[in-house]
């Protein structure tokens, strides 16, 4: 069984095109045998190829083959009624209760249903599942500051963590430590990354972390900084002086965004904002 959950462009320096890229999910598609199931998110650009004999079914948040309903967020926690094509699970709490995590916890429990998992399994599963590594990764979590590190890296997937991180702080200060990955990727969504990470209050842009490319001549972070909305506070600066900036400011929710190896300081931004 397979879930595609998303076909936004990336990786463009391997594929090439947008149109490439949506083609390789197209050719995925036909690799699912028969007897087999594609669970695909309702409303993304792909028309599925699949063998004879292979089930298709789609999800959403709020609509398609399984969806949520009855959604209740509030006190930290969320609950929802999970339906699917021929019944419904009531009063499911998702253990990592962010918004974003509706959606692919519907996609989970997707999965599951189609293996025969049951009911109870479904909700013990859901209400005990605690995240992973740098994927709303809270590592501070009180009534005067909030933390986290988040592995988001591509527009969408930002602008998804920043407005689940607003709906659950809708009173708060947001602030975004952002190192960009891949100059390429910067290259070809600098005004998407822009776009979303505008949705924040402040932004802190540090330089692109490289992985496996070299430098483009004229793509910086400074492409993203000066496409940022108007009026919202921005700075950049080197990985390593963002210590030292975190130092100064007045910190409510904090998040430090991005692949690269932002995330080797979490444990002294931790300390930073502890012992203020």
């Amino acid at each position: 069984m397979s879930v595609i959950t998303s076909t936004d462009p990336d990786h463009l320096d391997i594929y090439g095109t947008a149109e490439a890229y949506l083609e390789s999910f197209e050719h995925y598609t036909t690799l699912i045998q028969p007897g087999g199931a594609l669970i695909i998110r309702k409303g993304i650009s792909l028309q599925p190829k699949v063998q004879p004999g292979v089930r298709v079914y789609t999800y959403s948040r709020d609509e398609g083959d399984f969806h949520a309903e009855n959604i209740r967020i509030g006190n930290g926690e969320i609950f929802i009624d999970f339906v699917t094509p021929d019944t419904r699970i009531n009063d499911i709490q998702l253990g990592v209760p962010v918004s974003i995590n509706i959606e692919n916890g519907v996609a989970a429990m997707a999965l599951a249903y189609l293996n025969g998992v049951t009911a109870e399994e479904i909700k013990r599963g859901m209400a005990s599942f605690r995240g992973v590594d740098r994927r709303f990764d809270f590592k501070i979590k009180n009534d005067r500051i909030v933390f986290l590190s988040d592995y988001a890296h591509h527009p969408s997937e930002i602008k998804q963590s920043v407005l689940s991180m607003r709906e659950l702080y809708k009173d708060k200060k947001i602030t975004a430590v952002f190192q960009p990955h891949l100059y390429t990727r910067t290259r070809d969504f600098y005004q998407d990354f822009a776009d979303s990470l505008s949705l924040l209050d402040e932004v802190i842009l540090v330089d692109i972390y490289p992985a496996r490319e070299a430098p483009i001549p004229g793509v910086t972070s400074q492409l993203i900084y000066d496409n940022l909305r108007p009026g919202i506070e921005k700075s950049m600066c080197k990985k390593e002086d963002i210590l030292n900036i975190l130092k100064d400011k007045n910190i409510e929710v904090l998040i430090t965004l991005g692949a690269g190896d932002i995330d080797n300081y979490v444990p002294e931004i931790c300390k930073i904002l502890e012992n203020r």
